[in-house]
């Protein structure tokens, strides 16, 4: 594997109907599977695979806010390109596009604001996580499970960026 691409390391607060993590980092990895690879869901889908972290799917990100109190989730953008609030209402934007992976810490909001319409995400959840909940607002948790934190990350390994800063 060539040089390993270090993540933008991004702390959420909490939102009124999001809880967000206050302890992890949203991790946003621009470009990890460049222009190179054609088929970037196979990739995507291998990769996550190598390294521990499985309930892969195909598909997009929900247009409404919600979140996994039971899950840390990362998504692959295999195809086009979209705009996303992490974080609840009152959360940030990004624009991700293919080749781009971003891991949620259990409690990150989400919500796909645009999308190009040829928008393909790989979603993968680490060990024993892939049978998780979906809320759309803190009022359906009575509190946020304790989840053990991942030996890899899910594009890297165990010697990944997700390890250190998490």
């Amino acid at each position: 594997m060539s040089r390993i691409i270090e993540p933008q390391r991004v702390l959420l607060e909490e939102d009124p109907d999001i809880p967000n993590n206050p302890d992890l980092p949203v991790l946003v990895y621009p470009q990890v599977l460049g222009d190179d690879v054609a088929d970037k869901a196979s990739a995507f889908e291998r990769h996550f695979a190598e390294n521990g972290w499985g309930g892969t799917w195909r598909n997009g990100i929900f247009g409404y806010h919600h979140f996994h109190p039971d899950a840390h989730e990362a998504l692959g953008i295999a195809r086009g390109s979209v705009e996303v609030q992490l974080g609840g209402e009152s959360g940030r934007r990004f624009q991700l596009k293919a080749g781009d992976l971003v891991v949620l810490p259990a409690g990150t909001g989400h919500k796909n604001l645009s999308a190009s319409d040829d928008l393909l995400v790989v979603g993968a959840y680490p060990p024993g996580q892939e049978d998780y909940t979906i809320c759309r607002s803190k009022a359906e948790v009575k509190s946020m499970p304790e989840l053990p934190r991942p030996q890899s990350d899910p594009f890297y390994g165990r010697e990944g960026p997700l390890v250190r800063a998490w």
